[in-house]
């Protein structure tokens, strides 16, 4: 059987390749010059889709990342103000020891400068106790009171009024992981009469009036550090705890922005030898499109 081919199917079979080529040629120039495979979602819905997950899910990562950092400056403050109270509790106890030295026998004018000292030690404390971090007590718990501690309790002289709360500060650094990032005034600092500022208030008193209770002063004046370096070391497993989420939560950034890589970012090379064997096809094309269209009918009469 024969099937006659005439010069209009010809004609259309050979624009229908041209457009086809020029169409790729142009697919692959947009891949090279945004060097994206995908510019919209049709390009390829797999992709697209796998694509918007890994975004959604690299902000999640980022987020936890930024918690992460925000978890060890609060942290990081608590520590370096639990230093500072425990090297002032420190020094209090050496004068303390110098009193308890001197006995009842020393010179009253000496114990006075001592106990003027502790009573400087000790309003410094409280000032550190009142730490804030971006204007947040990080001894407060979640109060919104711009102070931890306040004035002294009137029933009791020397133990300093907590204005915080029980409340915990914490920061999400993982799916399902919360950490406290916040330190519990009462649980540092003690209360009632085991509260560091009360010890340090009758130390000072009794350097003046009684130096005879100094001994017993200092026994619990050893308990309140006690309970401060078990904050610290606290504070310290926290921290450890919480940089390793962070540089968890870095490291899965850095994975998932490899496999968002994958599904979107051109294999350069291989865009730039296809780009060049489209062009070279395209010309061809032209060029046998040319010769398929160019007789006219005076070409057929020769």
């Amino acid at each position: 059987m024969v099937i006659r081919v005439t010069e209009r199917s010809l004609s259309q079979n050979a624009m229908r390749g041209l457009q086809a080529n020029q169409y790729r040629l142009s697919r692959t120039e947009e891949q090279l010059t945004s060097g994206k495979l995908i510019s919209k979602p049709s390009d390829s819905p797999t992709g697209t889709m796998t694509a918007m997950l890994l975004r959604s899910d690299m902000r999640t990562q980022t987020q936890y990342a930024r918690n992460a950092a925000d978890g060890v400056n609060w942290l990081n403050t608590i520590d370096s103000t639990l230093g500072g109270i425990h090297d002032g509790a420190q020094r209090v106890r050496d004068l303390t020891l110098q009193g308890v030295s001197a006995g009842t026998g020393g010179s009253d004018t000496a114990r006075a400068a001592i106990a003027a000292e502790v009573d400087q030690i000790r309003d410094a404390m409280i000032g550190l106790a009142n730490t804030r971090y971006i204007d947040r007590p990080v001894f407060g718990g979640t109060t919104e009171s711009p102070s931890a501690y306040g004035g002294e309790d009137p029933d009791n002289p020397g133990v300093v009024t907590f204005l915080g709360d029980t409340g915990a500060v914490t920061r999400t650094v993982a799916e399902g992981t919360k950490l406290r990032v916040d330190a519990d005034g009462p649980t540092v600092f003690g209360t009632g009469d085991d509260q560091i500022f009360k010890v340090l208030y009758d130390i000072s008193k009794n350097l003046k009036e009684n130096p005879d209770q100094l001994s017993a002063d200092l026994k619990r004046l050893d308990t309140a550090m006690s309970s401060i370096r078990t904050a610290q070391a606290s504070v310290g497993a926290r921290s450890n705890r919480i940089e390793t989420m962070q540089q968890t939560a870095n490291d899965r950034q850095l994975e998932l922005q490899s496999q968002l890589t994958e599904v979107e970012d051109i294999d350069l090379p291989k865009t730039i030898t296809d780009m060049t064997l489209q062009q070279t096809a395209y010309q061809a094309a032209l060029g046998a499109t040319a010769k398929v269209i160019q007789p006219s009918l005076m070409d057929f009469l020769r």
